[in-house]
């Protein structure tokens, strides 16, 4: 799976999902895009997959007919995220093309 990962999403997770081909926004140099021709751009570059902390993406942007799909971290915290590795690569491994899901992270795993 190619996944994009979003500028504020932990680079340390990358490292977490062996097997799929990870680049950031910032290496592609998309770092000034708006959210909206960002997408675009990933959807056209053939992305499956865009891993975000921004939370308010889905209020922002119309995600009908996207067949990117959308994972956003409700946290920027490396710590935090780290404690559910698991929780994140099995929604990675299960999420189809188009969706939008959320994941939360509590201060246990």
């Amino acid at each position: 799976m190619r996944i994009l990962f979003d500028q504020g999403t932990p680079q340390p997770l990358r490292r977490q999902l062996a097997g799929h081909s990870v680049d950031t926004v910032y290496e592609q140099g998309w770092s000034t895009l708006k959210n909206g021709v960002l997408l675009a751009a990933a959807e056209r570059a053939g992305y499956d997959l865009f891993i975000t902390t921004d939370q308010n993406l889905r209020f922002q942007q119309n995600l009908t007919g996207r067949h990117l799909a959308i994972l956003v971290l409700k946290t920027t915290s490396w710590p935090k995220i780290r404690q559910h590795i698991g929780r994140i690569q099995s929604a990675v491994d299960a999420i189809n093309a188009g969706a939008y899901l959320e994941i939360a992270f509590d201060v246990s795993p």
